[in-house]
C-alpha cells in the first residue's frame, strides 16, 4: 500500500499599508453593492424622467359627446345600428361607434350595451 502525503505551501505577503496603485480601484462587497445600487437608482430616475414627459393629459378641455344608450337585438349588426343612426356616412358612425365603446371589431353580441352618439 502507498500512502501520500499534500505539504500545502503558504506564501506570506504583507499586507498593504499603503494608497492602491495608479488606476487600480478594489471594491469590497459593501462598495460592489453600493455601485451597483446607485447603477439602478440612475437608471430608475431616467425612466422616470423620460416617461413623466410622456403625460396622456393636456391643457385643453374636450367637450363630452352626446350620446345614447342602447342593447343590441339577435341578428343586429353593427352597420345596422349605425345606418339607422346617422344622417351621412355609416362608415363614419360604425369607426365613432368602435371608438367610443373601445370595440376591437364589429362583432357584437345579443343584448350587448352600445353607447351611440347622437348627432
Amino acid at each position: 500500500m502507498s500512502t501520500i502525503s499534500f505539504a500545502p505551501t503558504f506564501e506570506i505577503r504583507p499586507a498593504r499599508t499603503g494608497p492602491a496603485p495608479a488606476g487600480q480601484l478594489r471594491l469590497t462587497r459593501r462598495g460592489r453593492l453600493v455601485v451597483f445600487m446607485g447603477a439602478v437608482l440612475v437608471v430608475f430616475a431616467l425612466a422616470f424622467v423620460i416617461m413623466g414627459g410622456s403625460s396622456a393629459s393636456t391643457d385643453a378641455g374636450g367637450s363630452p359627446t352626446a350620446t345614447e344608450r342602447i342593447v343590441v337585438a339577435p341578428g343586429q349588426t353593427l352597420w345596422d345600428i349605425a345606418s339607422a343612426h346617422s344622417d351621412g356616412d355609416v362608415r363614419a358612425t360604425v369607426d365613432a361607434i368602435e371608438k367610443l365603446n373601445a370595440l376591437d371589431g364589429a362583432m357584437l353580441y345579443a343584448g350587448q350595451e352600445l353607447y351611440i352618439p347622437v348627432d
